[in-house]
């Protein structure tokens, strides 16, 4: 029986009578009872009785779902708590703050091909393109007085993902939390998706309506931390029961939260079992695991003095380590098919290596480096931009030491920082041209994709949680000139092997050009492992257009010119290769063969390379007309 079985409020039958049963651990309590409003919220009126185990357990007949409670909790040392359930299903809209009590075998799943094929799919060499989405400043009702329900934002959100291409969604934190401007990241239901949206059910249809329609759902978890919130977690019983007493070791000064005790079996069994909930219980795809660096290190955000060291004398955390090893290993052998993703800012070793070899075990790691030297090269004024080609030539060093995924998140586009758009340098064309071609770099460069919402439609402004994206934008010129990129740019991620196949795999990558600072240009083959496919993708960072240019490639051929940032039906100048070009013997960067090409100004382009039967044939070369004699002496004068 898994825990979320045993522990919580459910619904049963005991000798024909309907009631629940209810069990919570709490074993530094003198008493426990549940106060709901069949009793008038009367601490003691339903008490539990204790056990050995620290689980108090007890049935309440008449009690069922739909129903409120908490429980009422004496200390030892007299103090009466009154706690919301952390084994609860459902919890009241916040800001109240009571467990609802919830039977979740009412909805009748229909994802069974999906679950199929998630089982079957070897992810790492699979498109993976995610959309983030924060359920609720994505699209809200014309009067703005209340959220888009789970089943109303299912099927706007699929037409969405469908529209632009993208394979998942992911979901900022879904678990219940009290505070709307955490975003969901301070959770205090650890088993119970948001009521803001609708009930348990709900959301299991939202998922399910997801997986009808072919994309996978992806859920931030946290179990780095959690709020402070009196009917939490928080010395839930009266002790630390969930975090650690020392406040060096169980108080993170970032975020006002507490930090889980991973040393103790308990609490690793509870969050083990979270994550197993998700998944079993609502179909989830992966879960997004938050703040993974201030889970492994001690000294994280601390200065000297603020912080205990291991038993070794480091700064790592032990316990914090076993634990994500453990989970991975467990949730990788149980739910094949299932990602685990680190949030992992540091240089960490072996974050998405599997633990036989010394890794923590997660699928995917995002690639905050990347993230940083890209967008800092971005926002840099061309002109300068040739002094700094190393923040994007510098990843090739390390770009395939991990699973890496490639992401441009919320955290980028909030606290000040602008927009994607607000970003670029240069007048509006420039701006616009710039990001495009961010994201060409973004989708062209191996590592599976994310992108936070509002970018797709070019917002001019940062993402504010309290209201909905601009959706004015759409129908504009050069929005749509994005927007019509990105899902070209999707649709070629997923058609073409070449780009996601070896999006970990070193085979699949060859330097063709990474020198030419002066340019500002980029050029790099993305390949099939076996080298039946070849992309050919080339990127100039100036709005200086570049023809002529030539570029070494290993292999001989005709070059499809299959994307064009600056093509007109994006906006752009419309500078192009007039459908691909041929290669000639000519060397170059290395290579026996090269090609000639006109790179656009603030531009990517990507040519497929045919070879063989596949090349077309080229065209005549025209026959110059001889001049026929001149007769003008024999005219009349």
């Amino acid at each position: 029986m898994a825990l979320y079985d045993h522990l919580g409020a459910h619904p049963e039958d005991r000798d024909g009578v309907a009631g629940t049963r209810f069990a919570v651990w709490a074993p530094n309590a003198e008493s426990v009872s549940v106060i709901c409003d069949g009793n008038g919220w009367n601490p003691g009126s339903d008490e539990l009785w204790g056990s050995s185990s620290g689980v108090w357990e007890g049935f309440i007949p008449g009690f069922g779902p739909g129903d409120r409670y908490k429980y009422a909790i004496r200390s030892r040392s007299g103090e009466l708590l009154e706690k919301s359930d952390p084994f609860a299903f459902y919890a009241q809209h916040p800001p109240h703050t009571a467990s609802v009590c919830w039977n979740l075998s009412g909805h009748r799943w229909e994802d069974a091909a999906w679950i199929d094929h998630r089982r079957d799919t070897d992810w790492l060499k699979a498109p993976v393109s995610v959309y983030e989405v924060h359920l609720g400043s994505w699209k809200r009702p014309k009067d703005g007085r209340r959220y888009f329900s789970y089943a109303e934002l299912a099927e706007a959100l699929c037409n969405h993902c469908e529209q632009y291409g993208f394979t998942h969604l992911e979901l900022m934190p879904i678990t219940e939390f009290p505070f709307d401007g955490s975003w969901g990241y301070q959770a205090t239901g650890y088993f119970a998706p948001t009521s803001r949206f609708g009930t348990p059910d709900d959301f299991m249809a939202f998922v399910d309506v997801c997986h009808q329609r072919g994309i996978g759902v992806i859920i931030d978890w946290v179990p780095a931390h959690f709020p402070t919130d009196a009917h939490s977690l928080a010395r839930f019983d009266g002790t630390c029961l969930y975090e650690h007493a020392d406040p060096r070791q169980g108080y993170h000064p970032d975020w006002n939260t507490l930090i889980f005790n991973y040393g103790r079996d308990e609490v690793r069994r509870f969050l083990t079992a979270s994550a197993r909930f998700w998944i079993e219980k609502y179909h989830i795809d992966g879960l997004r695991v938050d703040a993974v660096a201030s889970m492994l290190y001690l000294d994280y955000s601390r200065k000297a003095g603020e912080w205990v060291p291991n038993k070794y004398g480091g700064r790592e955390n032990l316990e914090a380590i076993d634990f994500l090893k453990e989970l991975n290993v467990e949730l990788h052998r149980d739910f094949p098919g299932v990602l685990t993703i680190a949030e992992e800012s540091t240089s960490w070793g072996g974050v998405s290596h599997p633990t036989y070899n010394g890794g923590l075990g997660f699928s995917l790691k995002w690639d905050m480096g990347w993230m940083n030297d890209t967008l800092r090269y971005f926002e840099r004024e061309p002109l300068y931009r040739s002094y700094h080609q190393g923040e994007l030539t510098f990843r090739s060093v390390y770009q395939f030491s991990e699973n890496y995924m490639l992401p441009l998140s919320h955290d980028e586009v909030v606290h000040g920082k602008g927009s994607l758009l607000n970003k670029m340098p240069g007048d509006v064309w420039q701006k616009f041209a710039n990001l495009r071609l961010l994201y060409a770099h973004q989708w062209l460069n191996p590592g599976k994709k994310l992108l936070f919402m509002g970018c797709e439609l070019a917002q001019w402004t940062e993402w504010n949680h309290d209201a909905q994206l601009d959706w004015a934008l759409e129908g504009q010129p050069y929005h749509d000139g994005v927007r019509r990129f990105l899902g070209d740019l999707n649709r070629l991620y997923k058609t073409h092997a070449a780009l996601h196949a070896t999006d970990c795999d070193p085979k699949g990558y060859v330097w063709i050009s990474g020198d030419d600072a002066a340019r500002s240009v980029l050029a790099f083959m993305r390949r099939t492992a076996d080298h039946s496919r070849n992309l050919l993708c080339a990127f100039n960072f100036t709005p200086v257009p570049r023809p002529n240019y030539h570029l070494g490639v290993p292999v001989a051929g005709y070059y499809k010119e299959v994307l064009n940032s600056d093509a007109d039906i994006y906006e752009g100048g419309n500078v192009g290769n007039q459908g691909g070009v041929y290669s000639e013997e000519i060397p170059s960067h290395g290579h026996k063969h090269s090609v000639e090409i006109s790179l656009p100004p603030l531009g990517a382009v990507v040519f497929d390379a045919l070879t063989g039967q596949a090349i077309p044939p080229r065209p005549a070369k025209a026959i110059e007309a001889k001049a026929l004699p001149s007769n003008d002496s024999k005219r009349p004068r």
